[in-house]
C-alpha cells in the first residue's frame, strides 16, 4: 500500500539527537586521534555539546595539594582543562560538564572503577570538595565567559546509584554531595545551569527521594538526567562481550521516565538530558559495530526528540580505556568511528540525521519524511531487526510513498521532474566492520588496509529523475537487510540548451541531417 505523505508539516524535527555526544575520559582529547576524529564528527554532524568523565580526576590535575609553611593547601591547576576545551570550542562543540570523579588527595576512600583507576569514594572535606568546584565553575566563567559558560550544562556525578559509580551507591551520600556542589556552583552565578542525578537505567526509585531532598533543602536543580542502555547481562568472552537486547522501545521508554516519575513534583518541568544512551552498556560488545546496530536505533533518534531535551549517544569514538586499551581495530566500541577513523553504519544513521529538514511531514514505524525551507524533502527510512535472532528478518522490506515535492524556484513553466539523490548502508553497504571480518579481522591494519576499509565504509549512492504528477512523486523504497537509507528530493529547473543532442556524444550528425528508417 502506498502511503500519500501530505504536503502540509505536521510538527517539527527538534535537534535533541546531536545537542549532545558522550566521549571517552577528559585528558583522551589531548590525542591526536582524538581531535582528528572529533573534527570529522563535526564536519558530517555537527554535535552541539559533549561529556565525558573524570575532569575532576588525578590525569587532568586540576586539585593539587602542597604543603608550605607546615600548612597544607591546595592548588587548583586548569592546564589540561584549558587545552582540551579550547580544542572543544574550536571544533564548534561546547562541554556538557560532568563534575567527577574524586581527586586521590580529597577522597575518603580507595576504591576506583574503570582500567584507568577513577575515585568513586565521597570527599574526606565536604568544604575542600566546595571549593574544587567553584574554583574550576569560576576559571571556566573566567577564560570563556559567563554568557558562554551559562550555556553549559553541568552535571553532578556520574550513576550514584550504582557502588561501581559511587562508594555503597549511598543516596543520601550522593544528596549531600548534589547539595554542596550545587550551592557551590550558584555561588559562581545564579544562571549557570546544575542538575542530576545521572542515574543508570533500573534506578527509578532514585526520582521521588531526588525530588524531595532538593525540594525540603531548597537546593537549586535547573535539570535532571538519566542513561538508557537496553542490553541484559554480560556474556563474557576474551576481549569481549555477548548480551541479549530489548526492543529499541525500550529506549524510548526509558527516555519517557523521568517525566512519568516526577509528575506531579516540583522538578515535573525541567528539562530533561539523557546523558548516556546506546544498546550495550559494555565497550567491548561487537554489535556497536554493525549494521544492524544502525537500523537498530533509526526509530530511537528519528522520535526520541519528541520524549526529552537531549539524548547523547555514548560515544562518538572508540578512543576510550575504561576496560583498558582496545585490542583491535574493530573490538566493540561503543563510537561513531573506529580508531583512525573508520566510520561505523550508526555514524552514517547520525550523518543522515544531520541531512534531514526540519518540517515533519510524516512518520512511520520505518521512516520518517521531512522537508528543507527551500522545498526539498528529506526521507529517512530503515528495514526492522529483530533482536533475539530467533526469526530472520526478510532480506528485503518495500516502502511506497507518495511525496510531495515543492516547485523550483523557476517561472519559467511547469516542474515535472525532481532529482533523487540516495545514500545507504547495509549488510552490504557501508559497512566497514563486514569488510574488516573478510579481510580476516586484522589487529592492526596497515595503511592500505585502512585505505581499503575506509573505502568500504562509505555509502552506497545512486541518483535517478523521477517524474513529478501533481506535484507529487511516487517513491518506491526497496530496503535491504539492516539498510539505513537516506533519500533526497528536489524538484528540477531544467536548464538544458535546445542545442544539446545525446546522440552526438560519439561525434555523429545532427538529428535533422539524419536518415529516418523507413
Amino acid at each position: 500500500m502506498r502511503i500519500t505523505v501530505p504536503a502540509r508539516p505536521v510538527g517539527r524535527l527538534t535537534d535533541a539527537w546531536r545537542r549532545c555526544v558522550g566521549t571517552g575520559r577528559f585528558e583522551l582529547a589531548l590525542r591526536r586521534d582524538y581531535q582528528d576524529s572529533l573534527a570529522l564528527i563535526q564536519q558530517d554532524i555537527g554535535f552541539r555539546h559533549i561529556r565525558g568523565h573524570g575532569l575532576l580526576s588525578d590525569g587532568v590535575g586540576v586539585h593539587r595539594p602542597y604543603r608550605h609553611g607546615g600548612e597544607r593547601l591546595v592548588h587548583h591547576s586548569f592546564t589540561y582543562v584549558d587545552q582540551v576545551v579550547d580544542a572543544y570550542l574550536g571544533l564548534g562543540i561546547r562541554p556538557f560538564v560532568e563534575l567527577g570523579f574524586m581527586p586521590e588527595a580529597l577522597a575518603s576512600g580507595e576504591q576506583t572503577v574503570f582500567w584507568w583507576q577513577g575515585n568513586v569514594t565521597p570527599p574526606r572535606c565536604w568544604s575542600e570538595w566546595g571549593d574544587l568546584v567553584r574554583a574550576t565553575v569560576a576559571h571556566l566563567v573566567d577564560r570563556y565567559g559567563l554568557d558562554e559558560v551559562r550555556g553549559w550544562p553541568i552535571e553532578v556525578w556520574n550513576e550514584p546509584n550504582l557502588p561501581d559509580f559511587w562508594q555503597g551507591a549511598d543516596r543520601n551520600a550522593y544528596h549531600r554531595l548534589y547539595e554542596v556542589t550545587a550551592h557551590a556552583v550558584k555561588e559562581v552565578d545564579a544562571g549557570l545551569q546544575v542538575g542530576g542525578p545521572a542515574i543508570s537505567p533500573g534506578a527509578d526509585d532514585w526520582w521521588e527521594p531526588f525530588a524531595d531532598f532538593v525540594t525540603t533543602h531548597d537546593v537549586p536543580v535547573d535539570f535532571v538526567s538519566r542513561h538508557a542502555y537496553t542490553s541484559g547481562p554480560a556474556q563474557h568472552v576474551p576481549f569481549g562481550t555477548h548480551q541479549t537486547l530489548a526492543p529499541a522501545s525500550s529506549l524510548l521508554e526509558q527516555f519517557a521516565a523521568p517525566r512519568r516519575h516526577l509528575y506531579g513534583t516540583a522538578l515535573a518541568d525541567l528539562p530533561v538530558h539523557i546523558t548516556e544512551f546506546n544498546s550495550s552498556y559494555r565497550p567491548d560488545n561487537p554489535i556497536h559495530d554493525t549494521a544492524f546496530h544502525a537500523a537498530y536505533l533509526a526509530p530511537v533518534l528519528a522520535a526520541g526528540g519528541d520524549l526529552v531535551d537531549s539524548f547523547s549517544y555514548w560515544t562518538f569514538s572508540d578512543v576510550f580505556e575504561e576496560v583498558g586499551v582496545p585490542t583491535a581495530l574493530f573490538h566493540g566500541g561503543f563510537g561513531l568511528l573506529t580508531h583512525r577513523q573508520i566510520k561505523k553504519p550508526t555514524y552514517h544513521l547520525y550523518a543522515f540525521l544531520a541531512r534531514l529538514g526540519g518540517d515533519v511531514l510524516a512518520r512511520g514505524v520505518d521512516h520518517l519524511v521531512t522537508r528543507h525551507p527551500d522545498g526539498r524533502v528529506a526521507i529517512l527510512a530503515w528495514a526492522p531487526v529483530d533482536v533475539t535472532g530467533l526469526h530472520p528478518v526478510p532480506d528485503r522490506h518495500r516502502l511506497a510513498l507518495s511525496v510531495p515535492v515543492g516547485p523550483a524556484p523557476t517561472v519559467d513553466g511547469e516542474v515535472t521532474s525532481a532529482f533523487l539523490l540516495r545514500s545507504s548502508v547495509s549488510e552490504d553497504a557501508g559497512n566497514a566492520w563486514a569488510a574488516w571480518s573478510e579481510m580476516g579481522r586484522p589487529r592492526s591494519p596497515r595503511p592500505g588496509q585502512l585505505d581499503s576499509l575506509r573505502e568500504a565504509a562509505e555509502p552506497a549512492r545512486s541518483h535517478r529523475a523521477l517524474p513529478i504528477t501533481a506535484g507529487r512523486v511516487d517513491l518506491d523504497l526497496d530496503l535491504a537487510r539492516h539498510e539505513v537509507t537516506l533519500v533526497e528530493l528536489a524538484a528540477v529547473r531544467d536548464e538544458t540548451p535546445p542545442w544539446w543532442d545525446e546522440t552526438r556524444l560519439l561525434g555523429g550528425p545532427p538529428a535533422a541531417d539524419r536518415d529516418e528508417p523507413s
